[in-house]
């Protein structure tokens, strides 16, 4: 079948595309950016990758005629608290004006479970998509899930920062509601298997693990699987507010993201029960299971796709694309530096596993100061880290740095800046005829801009010097 993926570069894209890979698919991935997910696929033969921003009509013409089916995986709920109820709405109907221009008969899409009868606008925006998106040109599948469990996800990120940073949680009322975790494992395994099931067609249905667990038993049985002693004691008075900026500060979220999943923390995410389990042959494992695999992966440092590495983790609309890998040259400030190298692929090694865990080789501390500081006036800080601790590739979140461009066979790599500044940033490692080349170019916006730049100025040359001497040393 050829399948038309959207949402390709997210959580669920990027591990659903493999897969139908494996099972002999041919894959459509429909991105707003190209170049990071033509570098991803760039070795296979039956995935092609076109252009298309649901919320531009111009670009809907890129998506093919022929496609058989289509996977709907876009959500805008990090994009802006204000209006991603609108941007889901018109990216909806956009979609399926598309869709229905083409030969697809089915349409899957993943979902939120609604079943409260008082729902979160998060999750009464998803239930609004499932609306839009039936039509009589095509039939539609919906599964709808509740708290996806797996290596990367938001979700258990944002319970592992819990767990392991603070021994003690005061922490909102919220944490008393319950839900119904489901393994990233079980959820792809749903997509997969319901594609062509004309059983499915124009169905809707709940997919949710065995247990029924407040958010509290969540972060205690994270604890218990990571031998931490824990203790939460709810504070019944904590506004959604303050309950989002701790969430903010205590974890690797944004603050959009965190007030989104604030808002829907308080409603009840408990399936209905259906017979979807035995029509698939698909037995959801425990919540305890999923932590496992989870951190399986992570052990072996072989995560296949993080939420954080989304645009939706960032404060940027920006994306990857030419524009910004053509590094600017006029009215910029720049700082250059260069030394030999001993070993060219030692060194580049060394560059591509540069920050997160691995620290920024010089002036780490320097570095986390920034990033605190950035935090401080809402931007990510270095709270993202690394999604891999050893392979970069482009589009991947750095720290505070958006990968551009990670160039193995022409060892580059640019890295764009996503922290709060007033400007636009740039840093670029190059290891070419024996020496290993370091760029830093920034492009002020106003007088502010200026002043930043000679404000840190004495600290780049620190920082910098330390930094491309340690890389040199490799």
């Amino acid at each position: 079948m050829k399948i038309l993926v959207t949402g390709a570069t997210g959580y669920i894209g990027k591990r659903i595309i493999p897969l139908l890979i494996e099972q002999g698919h041919t894959v459509i991935c429909a991105v707003r950016g190209k170049l990071r997910t033509e570098k991803r696929y760039k070795k296979e033969s039956n995935v092609s990758v076109i252009e298309v921003d649901f919320l531009n009509k111009k670009t809907l013409k890129n998506i093919p005629k022929d496609i058989d089916a289509a996977y709907y995986l876009i959500h805008s709920m990090s994009n802006s608290i204000s209006s991603f109820q609108k941007m889901e709405n018109d990216c909806a109907v956009n979609f399926k004006h598309a869709v229905e221009n083409t030969n697809c008969k089915q349409v899957i899409y993943l979902s939120g479970i609604t079943n409260d009868t008082k729902l979160s606008k998060h999750l009464l925006s998803r239930k609004n998509v499932e609306n839009i998106l039936s039509s009589l040109k095509y039939s539609l599948t919906v599964f709808k899930a509740g708290i996806i469990v797996g290596s990367g996800s938001s979700s258990f990120e944002i319970i592992r920062d819990l767990v392991e940073k603070l021994p003690v949680m005061v922490a909102p009322k919220w944490l008393n509601t319950k839900t119904q975790p489901i393994a990233i494992r079980d959820v792809l395994s749903f997509l997969t298997r319901g594609l062509g099931d004309k059983r499915l067609y124009n169905t809707s249905y709940d997919i949710f693990g065995p247990e029924i667990l407040t958010y509290k038993e969540l972060l205690l049985q994270f604890a218990k699987s990571r031998n931490l002693k824990r203790t939460i004691i709810t504070f019944p008075i904590m506004t959604p507010q303050l309950s989002s900026y701790w969430l903010y500060f205590v974890t690797s979220t944004s603050y959009k993201l965190a007030r989104t999943l604030v808002n829907s923390m308080g409603v009840e995410i408990i399936g209905s029960k259906s017979n979807i389990n035995t029509m698939l042959n698909v037995s959801p494992m425990p919540y305890h299971e999923a932590l496992e695999l989870a951190f399986l992966k992570i052990k072996q440092n072989s995560i296949i796709s993080s939420w954080k590495d989304s645009f939706a983790s960032s404060r940027q609309k920006k994306r990857i694309s030419t524009k910004y890998i053509n590094v600017p040259k006029y009215g910029c400030f720049k700082d250059v530096k260069e030394r030999k190298v001993l070993d060219e692929d030692r060194t580049f090694a060394k560059i591509c596993a540069i920050g997160g865990q691995n620290g920024w080789y010089y002036g780490t501390t320097l570095w986390r100061i920034r990033g605190f500081l950035d935090k401080l006036v809402g931007g990510i800080g270095l709270r993202r880290g690394r999604t891999n601790k050893d392979t970069i590739k482009t589009g991947d979140a750095l720290d505070f740095w958006r990968v551009l461009l990670a160039d193995q066979d022409n060892k580059r790599l640019l890295l764009f800046a996503e922290m709060k500044l007033p400007g636009e940033a740039w840093l670029e490692f190059k290891v070419a005829k024996g020496k290993v080349y370091q760029r830093a170019v920034f492009r002020p916006k106003g007088l502010a801009g200026r002043l930043y730049w000679y404000s840190v100025l004495p600290f780049h040359g620190l920082i910098f010097n330390g930094m491309i001497k340690k890389l040199a040393n490799a």
